[in-house]
């Protein structure tokens, strides 16, 4: 009896929904048609009809939709969905919203600030006069090279303190020397054993604001080692050359009208 009862119904179910495809224009077709595809998607108005024709799952779950732990709930983004009383809040919510600080790119999605090089100095190796008690003579310069320092003296028992950037382990140095040579945005060619170490830097590199060595430089006797400035301030207080003797371009032309050829370089 029960088996008599449904099958009546799954015949009238479908002749209605054959009749509501009728009424809207779709007709009949074989099965070659090319509009069967589109008349598969055709709304049948959701439930228990859908799912028998379909055999899609006709909740929002198989269509898709996000339901997020709230029932019935329609999204759309950039709105701001509230919970439903005695519901959890919607995880994504945060993410879904812009947040300060942060740029936002299509579809929403955030892009991390982007920051730039350092180029600032750290204040305590900034141009200072300081006092000085030591044995040499005014327009001695002395390079500390633990504290990363160097003083010029001054008459008077003062000096003038700079910051400077050192070699990096292996190539420190200590000694006396005598600048031999001054120049203005200095060309640059890396020696042979910098060429060993690093082949990939140029032969030769002309003068200017791209040039390693920076705005002036002042040579050491006949060693490799010069007092220079450089293109890349953040690193002064930094032991990272290979021997040389780094100031900011703006230090080392403070300084560079200061010294005359002949001066003596102590590094300790």
């Amino acid at each position: 009896m029960r088996r008599t009862i449904v099958l009546p119904l799954l015949i009238a179910a479908g002749s209605l929904t054959a009749s509501a495809a009728m009424a809207q224009g779709y007709g009949y077709a074989g099965p070659n048609d090319p509009m069967a595809a589109a008349r598969g998607r055709a709304n049948y108005g959701g439930g228990f009809i859908e799912m028998l024709m379909t055999g899609r799952d006709p909740t929002p779950y198989g269509r898709g939709g996000a339901v997020y732990n709230r029932p019935g709930g329609q999204y759309a983004y950039g709105q701001t969905v509230r919970s439903a009383p005695g519901y959890e809040a919607d995880p994504f919510e945060a993410a879904r919203q812009p947040q300060a600080g942060r740029r936002v790119a299509a579809l929403g999605q955030p892009i991390e600030p982007q920051q730039g090089i350092q180029q600032l100095v750290d204040p305590r190796f900034h141009k200072q006069e300081v006092a000085y008690d030591g044995p040499h003579k005014p327009g001695t310069i002395i390079i500390d090279t633990p504290q990363r320092f160097l003083f010029l003296v001054q008459p008077g028992g003062r000096a003038l303190r700079y910051g400077i950037g050192v070699g990096r382990p292996g190539f420190s140095w200590a000694g006396m020397k005598t600048i031999t040579r001054k120049a203005e945005w200095p060309s640059w060619t890396p020696p042979a054993e910098m060429l060993k170490r690093r082949p990939d830097l140029p032969r030769f590199m002309a003068g200017g604001p791209e040039n390693p060595m920076g705005a002036r430089a002042m040579y050491l006797g006949s060693s490799l080692y010069r007092i220079h400035g450089t293109n890349e301030p953040n690193t002064i207080g930094q032991a990272v050359s290979s021997g040389c003797i780094r100031m900011t371009n703006d230090d080392v032309k403070d300084l560079y009208e200061r010294v005359r050829v002949g001066a003596k370089v102590l590094v300790i």
